[in-house]
């Protein structure tokens, strides 16, 4: 607990990033080392004057680490370190990933899929339905696959229920602390998250007071956690295109889903379309085939290529690998085996593919 205290304490330090605390703690040892070492002497390891070494800020910050763990053990929530072996790896790859996550469920953030879907908060008809099918034609196509959005009204939410619909895990990040779920109105969806294999996640603590900034800078996990992000409905300005500029800036593919040119919530997908900052989407289809996915018929299909075999398949394959273009009786003889027992597996094995049956009953591997 003592372990945790400090490092809710230490992530908690205005403007602190991954990359200031590793240098802070390859020179002082310790997320511990940091807040029980002497101001002079931290000022002088360091060669800094910052406030953060000042002990009264670093005492301040140890009393509300104290308060947020007590939150932590009532509520069952779950914390990622970025040095455990559980933080998204994904999210390591963003230059301005936060050190601690504060989650509820047991989602796996490194699922081999990860899509971010995100949109307007003003969906339409086309945009709800398009969003439904592409979340549910997903599901249908790929394996380990988990959606991510920000529990907002929209698409978000549309994209949320649709993955709850079909039992894929979903996670939605939050712009504040989980001692209140935002919006209020989606209070039941994030316990069905939770419930039914997702999370809900955040970088906030429960004492942070919710501000407009939170949802910008939320917008970067999302982004950074999935391998893509699609968005379905935006307009010319919005979260959405903010979400979309943040996955490009991390090397992530951008896909949208685009909508008449008179239609205000399709601009900002149809803009990011035309100027080459967005593929255009019209499938689930679409977003595997860029992505490069292994659908569920191609991974059968793949399995298909290596079947399995019983130990007398692969000792005759063995042998014929090593000896090819052999006749039965030779094989039946050199490997003491009844001329009608290798007779029959020769033909199961012909009929896997792996052996090709050769005039005068000779076989050779495939």
């Amino acid at each position: 607990m003592q372990d945790l205290l400090y490092k809710i304490a230490f992530a908690s330090i205005r403007g602190m990033g991954i990359e200031l605390a590793q240098k802070l703690l390859d020179v002082v040892g310790s997320e511990k080392e940091f807040f029980s070492m002497p101001e002079e002497q931290l000022k002088q390891l360091t060669g800094g004057r910052s406030r953060i070494y000042k002990q009264d800020y670093r005492n301040q910050q140890i009393r509300k680490a104290e308060t947020e763990l007590k939150f932590l053990q009532n509520n069952n929530i779950k914390l990622l370190y970025y040095t455990d072996k559980d933080y998204p790896t994904r999210l390591l790859e963003a230059c301005d990933a936060p050190l601690l996550l504060y989650a509820s469920g047991s989602c796996n953030l490194n699922a081999r899929h990860m899509i971010s879907i995100v949109g307007t908060r003003h969906a339409t008809s086309y945009g709800i339905t398009m969003c439904r099918d592409i979340v549910r034609d997903l599901h249908d196509r790929i394996d380990d696959l988990v959606i991510v959005s920000g529990l907002a009204y929209g698409i978000d939410i549309t994209a949320h229920r649709a993955a709850l619909t079909t039992s894929t895990p979903t996670v939605a990040v939050m712009p504040r602390g989980l001692n209140r779920i935002y919006p209020a109105d989606h209070r039941n969806d994030a316990i069905n998250i939770v419930r039914d294999g997702g999370m809900v996640l955040t970088d906030y603590q429960s004492q942070d007071e919710i501000h407009k900034g939170n949802f910008l800078a939320r917008n970067r996990i999302i982004a950074a956690l999935s391998d893509c992000t699609l968005v379905v409905e935006s307009a010319a300005r919005g979260g959405a295109l903010v979400t979309a500029s943040l996955a490009q800036n991390y090397n992530r593919d951008v896909f949208a889903v685009p909508g008449r040119v008179s239609d205000e919530f399709s601009r900002g997908c149809n803009k990011l379309i035309h100027n080459n900052q967005a593929l255009c989407i019209t499938s689930a289809d679409d977003i595997t085939s860029a992505m490069r996915w292994d659908t569920k018929s191609t991974a059968a299909k793949q399995l298909e290529l290596f079947p399995q075999l019983n130990d007398e398949e692969q000792k005759i394959l063995d042998f014929l690998k090593a000896n090819s273009d052999s006749h039965i009786n030779t094989i039946s003889s050199q490997m003491g085996i009844p001329i009608y027992k290798v007779m029959s597996t020769l033909v199961d094995l012909d009929c896997k593919g792996l052996v090709i049956a050769l005039p005068g009953s000779r076989y050779a591997p495939h």
